[in-house]
């Protein structure tokens, strides 16, 4: 039998195993016995070949060769291979931290679940059960099973990290605020909307005091809070914290767009985001239902080029000039609609970058 793994560009056989008699091998992703092995790395294994690929998109291709030297016995008792070994277990969990996180941020709940749980077992194993720093990885495995429905499941790893952040005076702030939020998000999910606003007010106080009041972080938190009041009908409150969120936003990538045009006009090396790329698809996702709102109940052209500001910006900043040009002519058109308006002469700088014939100047102007 034979399975197509994606993103490898290469065909890997799936075998059937025999194993030696008293050797029960299990599945890495549901812990069954399992009946297949990676042809690649040899040490791990999967019930079917449906776990097997579900693996390798999630995280396997990412550090199959890693698990090697961390699976395989040897004979050495001596102190440094077992350091080198927790030194290896601590590698890997920085990489599936980093690959759930992206996969979250591009809504691949699915995807997210491998590595988040890889995550969790080998924090486990460097920091053995019940310590703060299994924290992040239980926040992680309860993001990706909240996307996918599964709330009795998020409400048990939320219960055991907030059970830990109690036990744990010195838990630092950026673990309370990614807890509150992840509460907040669940009784926003079971329609506890009360103590959802609870939750996010505590998330947006230490995601404060971690990152300040002008952050992008702290403005998701008030986008969450908006979400529960916009399914309590109270649409002043949503209007308010929605045009904080995008006034943060319309900095913050004023300042990234300011960067990268000084980058090439200096012939330096392109900045990025200072966020991760996946980010833009959740940053996308945000400011849209922002503009949606605004063009939909206030009708306020200020806030609707503001918002469409945003994301031609964005979308600028990420390669796709259809895109970006599409939110920029949104933009002008509300612009337009204000006297004097501020924004009029950036968005028109914008769209002029992006070649819309509209703002070319007109012949025997400066």
């Amino acid at each position: 039998m034979e399975t197509n793994l994606p993103d490898s560009g290469t065909t890997t056989k799936v075998v059937p195993m025999a194993f030696p008699k008293g050797m029960v091998k299990f599945c890495e992703l549901c812990q069954r016995e399992a009946s297949l092995q990676c042809t690649k790395c040899r040490v791990t294994f999967y019930c079917d070949a449906t776990h097997q690929q579900a693996d390798w998109v999630g995280i396997h291709d990412r550090i199959c060769q890693l698990l090697v030297p961390i699976r395989t016995p040897t004979l050495s008792l001596q102190q440094s291979s077992c350091i080198e070994k927790r030194l290896k277990k601590a590698e890997l969990i920085d990489i599936c931290r980093l690959v759930a996180e992206s996969k979250l941020s591009q809504g691949k709940h699915q995807e997210a679940l491998p590595a988040a749980q890889f995550c969790l077992r080998c924090s486990i194993d460097v920091h053995g059960p019940n310590t703060i720093e299994l924290i992040p990885a239980c926040l992680l495995l309860a993001e990706a099973n909240m996307g996918l429905g599964n709330l009795a499941l998020v409400a048990e790893l939320l219960s055991q990290a907030e059970w830990a952040v109690l036990k744990s005076p010195e838990c630092g702030l950026s673990i309370r605020h990614r807890l509150h939020r992840s509460l907040g998000r669940l009784h926003t999910a079971t329609g506890n909307l009360e103590a959802a606003l609870l939750h996010f007010a505590n998330d947006i106080y230490f995601a404060s005091e971690e990152y300040g009041l002008d952050s992008t972080v702290v403005c998701h938190g008030y986008f969450l809070m908006a979400d529960v009041f916009i399914k309590q009908g109270k649409m002043p409150i949503v209007h308010s914290l929605y045009a904080e969120v995008a006034h943060t936003w319309h900095c913050h990538l004023t300042k990234l767009l300011e960067t990268h045009l000084q980058n090439i006009r200096n012939r330096a090396m392109l900045s990025d985001f200072s966020y991760d790329r996946s980010q833009q698809v959740e940053v996308d996702e945000m400011l849209r239902a922002i503009l949606e709102f605004v063009q939909r109940y206030s009708k306020d052209s200020t806030q609707t080029a503001l918002v469409a500001h945003c994301l031609a910006m964005l979308w600028f900043l990420g390669d796709d000039s259809l895109k970006a040009l599409g939110f920029g002519t949104t933009a002008l058109n509300a612009s337009q609609l204000i006297p004097n308006h501020g924004l009029a002469e950036p968005i028109q700088g914008l769209l002029q970058l992006l070649g819309n014939p509209q703002t070319d100047p007109q012949p025997g102007t400066d």
